[in-house]
């Protein structure tokens, strides 16, 4: 049977084979046009459904905690309209103000959450050319800093629209130091910044004095657009000397830090809107600058310069030179800021205030959960009432969560010389 179907294979005339041929990739074709078109259909219903799922959970949200009067049925009716028509929706001011308070009360690595409820909100979500976010920045950051008494703040820019890719400010946070590799292998200011240095540098920063706390610009991208750089005015930033009330020689080290902790790459998730550039601030807790940005080995490394300063003994352990270096360098940072008249907080004072917001939580039946690794302060964690309880690790939304790094994930021409502001 075979044999005779190759005959009559053979025997056709070459047009007759080519015509179907032809036949069976147009069918082919279609066939995987009809497929991908199915696809992309269900992807679609699918992303729908996922947006109208959390739409409907963050407004019975606002509805159970009574901050918006107006009827769920109704709002939830007028979103699926727009999501329909648009893909996405607008939301309300007062959407977007409460759910950013709520972003903060679900962070479950922040220990300040207490204050959750006193974050003021700047909606500018109409702006959209990289300049006017800076200025917008700038304006954030004169606002919060408030003369030294530090006001919780987040500036909200426009949404991520359906399959693009949204605004990024590339700086982790607003002020950050930069780090100089030398050719010995040393660093100059902060090695968690070397590379972020290099590549600004790569984009035509010309501001690097190449001392230990030169401020890095600010690196603004607009959607499928090149990177813009703009400088920080010298005004807007506030920086605190570091001196220690017993040791006039801690004066001499030159260490200072910036006033303002302005967390700028994280995007915020509310109601399944995602706002890829929404800076906030707190103020600081003492031990996030005296134990970790100056002593961590992978930071400003400095436990061993001040135990040399202090005639501790660093070649043994058993003087515990780092323990005692350590609180001396959070004694300087506390008693820094309040000379000069920052809002910081220390560890003790912070973790009670965590066990408040805890029972705040309960009262209103919620439950504060939390990621004790990151609850715990870096230092006398043991003697801190955080460390002996246990929380649950539940991401709850709204919230913040973290992004891919941008110049990893697009195309960007680094040699670029963008515009400096």
């Amino acid at each position: 049977m075979l044999n005779k179907i190759l005959f009559l294979l053979i025997s056709f005339k070459k047009d007759t084979v080519e015509h179907l041929l032809s036949l069976i990739k147009k069918i082919n074709i279609k066939f995987l046009k009809v497929n991908s078109e199915s696809h992309s259909s269900k992807t679609k219903n699918n992303q729908t459904d996922q947006i109208l799922g959390e739409v409907q959970e963050f407004l019975l949200l606002l509805q159970r905690e009574c901050h918006l009067y107006l009827s769920e049925t109704q709002r939830f009716t007028d979103i699926q309209n727009e999501i329909k028509a648009t893909g996405t929706y607008w939301q309300t001011y007062d959407e977007l103000a409460y759910g950013a308070k709520l972003a903060w009360r679900n962070s479950t690595r922040c220990i300040g959450r207490n204050y959750w409820d006193l974050l003021s909100v700047n909606d500018y979500r109409s702006l959209n050319k990289p300049d006017e976010i800076f200025d917008a920045l700038v304006e954030h950051l004169r606002s919060a800093t408030n003369e030294g008494r530090i006001k919780p703040l987040i500036t909200v820019f426009a949404p991520q629209e359906p399959n693009q890719p949204g605004i990024r400010i590339w700086n982790e946070q607003l002020i950050r130091y930069a780090g100089y590799e030398q050719f010995d292998g040393s660093i100059i200011g902060d090695p968690k910044y070397v590379e972020f240095t290099k590549i600004v540098h790569k984009m035509g920063w010309k501001g690097s004095k190449g001392t230990p706390f030169d401020i890095l610009p600010i690196v603004i991208q607009m959607p499928n657009q090149q990177p813009h750089l703009f400088e920080l005015p010298s005004d807007v930033v506030l920086e605190v000397s570091i001196q220690h009330p017993e040791y006039p020689w801690f004066a001499e080290l030159g260490l200072k830090w910036h006033a303002v902790p302005l967390i700028s790459n994280m995007m915020l998730d509310i109601g399944g809107i995602k706002y890829t550039s929404a800076p906030f601030n707190g103020w600081y807790m003492g031990t996030e600058i005296g134990s970790r940005n100056f002593g961590d080995e992978s930071r400003y490394n400095l436990l061993f310069i001040v135990a040399q300063k202090l005639g501790l003994n660093p070649r043994s352990n058993y003087t515990l030179w780092r323990d005692r270096a350590l609180v001396e360098l959070n004694i300087a940072v506390l008693y820094s800021f309040q000379k000069a008249g920052v809002t910081i907080v220390d560890h003790h004072t912070e973790s009670r205030h965590f066990i408040q917001f805890e029972k705040k939580e309960k009262l209103n039946q919620r439950c504060a959960y939390a990621d004790w690794y990151w609850i715990v302060p870096p230092m006398s964690g043991s003697a801190t009432p955080v460390f002996h309880r246990t929380y649950e690790n539940i991401e709850l939304k709204p919230n913040f969560f973290y992004q891919p790094d941008p110049w990893r994930q697009s195309d960007v021409d680094l040699k670029l010389k963008c515009p400096v502001t």
